[in-house]
């Protein structure tokens, strides 16, 4: 691995790699994985806070949201802070903030407390989530590192099946309180085991701290993430809604100018010169989009269409996440990324996730198979694209901002996760109310309102048919917005061999300011 003067790099064998990098790999990823897991646990927890905390909607809605928040509004300050003091640093004070907001929440006596602790598990966590990938660069070399990517991205996946499972066993044995308290060994597991085995990198800037740049990012991020997380209950049009959006997008336009001004960016905006960075970024928020927005239009497609239990249906949209697993576990998509080449492997994996996307519209509406099957067939495109693009965004930026690569990898998941839920939920929306002609906001009402059994069987209908179309729409965008991605980093990756014929396709781009 290049590394910078300035660059204070982990102890490697031979080959370029640290001696214990599998073990490393294999311990902050379970660091990773109780995040994940405890977001999708709550999910299944909402019914028992809602009996026993006796909280509202909106207090249910900030026990989900306010963990978002701020972890979506820290992850670039994060990375930046992980690369100037040290990423072992972070990742362990990432680890003691998540346990210790994880005991707040387990012991939290009102809805208000459990809200608060789930904002500081989100300080936690966007440690954390900056820090796993920086790592995972720094003690990887460039052969190893998209199977180990690829093992990281795998996490995310496995935490999605298993959260439904695990949250259901916990809830019929213990309190509710027993999914955050189950964190602690965990985390304290993961400080001891980070202390003993991963060795420190940071990056010996005399540069001073870009202060300014860090509270425009998080005020800016944080806006725009609140404004689409609460457009689909307020309304798009709302002033709530449009007052947010507007400070966001003002906030991130004064970011920008000052990191083009400041000398010691946070952020180098000539990052996106690069042809390979703009295209990894394209493609990230485009697998995000896809898989996020179909995930929630399937889930009210197996509850609403195909009548499963919320626990039943969460659990048959299970296959797309094994799919990725067993691939990336087995090493086979790491090893058709490295075969192929990135530029392939994203244009074939997206094209997989869209085929799949058009399978469970056309096929899904009438029964389980024909979504199995697109299930699986998305998993298998998850598996090429996302560590694809993962490693083609970190491998754009000097190994030096390897925090920053990261931070701006998980904001770009955290605007693609929401874009994907605010588009195909708004297509969804609009040809429901195009077909049946009623005024409630929901399906449920909708049924509720109606007069006969022909009525709820029209409504019915709709609500499939909008589903079938948003699902087209999703479909369509992924494709395109693939194949721009998957070609723009051919020719970043043609311009690269023609400026360094002798480097190969391995050779990492540079991005230098001025």
């Amino acid at each position: 691995m290049t590394t910078s003067p300035q660059e204070t790099a982990p102890p490697q064998t031979a080959h370029g790699s640290h001696p214990q990098r599998w073990l490393i790999l294999g311990v902050i990823c379970l660091a990773q994985l109780t995040v994940l897991l405890d977001n999708t646990i709550l999910n299944v927890a909402i019914p028992s806070l809602t009996r026993e905390m006796d909280a509202t909607t909106a207090d249910v809605q900030w026990m989900m949201n306010a963990y978002a928040l701020v972890q979506s509004g820290l992850l670039l300050t994060a990375g930046n802070a992980a690369d100037r003091y040290g990423r072992k640093l972070l990742l362990m004070s990432g680890l003691a903030i998540f346990g210790l907001g994880s005991l707040a929440a387990g012991l939290s006596q009102s809805p208000g407390q459990l809200i608060a602790a789930r904002a500081g598990m989100g300080v936690g966590g966007a440690l954390l989530m900056t820090t796993i990938l920086a790592v995972v660069v720094q003690i990887f070399d460039d052969q190893e590192r998209v199977k180990a990517i690829a093992l990281w991205s795998t996490v995310s996946s496995l935490g999605f099946a298993a959260g439904p499972l695990i949250g259901g066993v916990m809830l019929n044995h213990f309190w509710w309180g027993a999914i955050f308290l189950i964190n602690i060994p965990v985390a304290l597991l993961g400080l001891v085991a980070v202390a003993a085995l991963v060795p420190e990198s940071k990056h010996k800037a005399g540069d001073r701290p870009d202060l300014l740049g860090a509270v425009l990012s998080t005020i800016g991020m944080t806006a725009v993430v609140y404004a689409i997380i609460t457009g689909p209950e307020h309304g798009w049009t709302s002033a709530q809604v449009l007052v947010s959006a507007l400070i966001g997008v003002v906030v991130l336009g004064l970011f920008v100018l000052w990191e083009l001004r400041t000398e010691h960016p946070m952020l180098d905006m000539h990052f996106f010169r690069n042809q390979k960075f703009v295209g990894a970024v394209a493609g990230a928020i485009l697998v995000a989009f896809g898989m996020t927005g179909s995930l929630f239009l399937l889930t009210q497609h197996l509850q609403f269409v195909l009548g499963y239990e919320p626990l039943d249906a969460g659990l048959r949209t299970a296959p797309l996440a094994l799919t990725v697993v067993a691939l990336n576990f087995t090493g086979v998509g790491a090893k058709l990324v490295l075969k192929a080449g990135t530029p392939a492997a994203i244009a074939l994996g997206m094209t997989l996730v869209s085929a799949g996307l058009a399978a469970i519209a056309l096929l899904g509406g009438h029964g389980y198979g024909g979504m199995l099957l697109g299930l699986i067939v998305m998993g298998a495109g998850v598996a090429l694209s996302m560590p694809a693009m993962a490693n083609a965004i970190m491998g754009a930026i000097p190994p030096e901002k390897a925090g920053v690569g990261a931070g701006i990898n998980g904001t770009l998941a955290e605007f693609g996760n929401g874009l994907g839920v605010a588009v195909l939920g708004a297509v969804l929306n609009s040809r429901f109310a195009s077909l049946v002609a009623v005024s409630a906001a929901s399906l449920p009402a909708a049924l509720a309102s109606a007069d006969s059994a022909a009525e709820k069987a029209r409504i019915s209908d709709a609500f499939a048919s909008g589903l079938e179309t948003s699902q087209l729409v999703g479909a369509v965008a992924v494709l395109a917005g693939g194949l721009v991605a998957a070609a723009l980093l051919r020719r970043a990756e043609r311009a690269e061999s023609a400026q360094e014929p002798g480097a190969g396709g391995s050779a990492r781009v540079r991005v230098r300011r001025g």
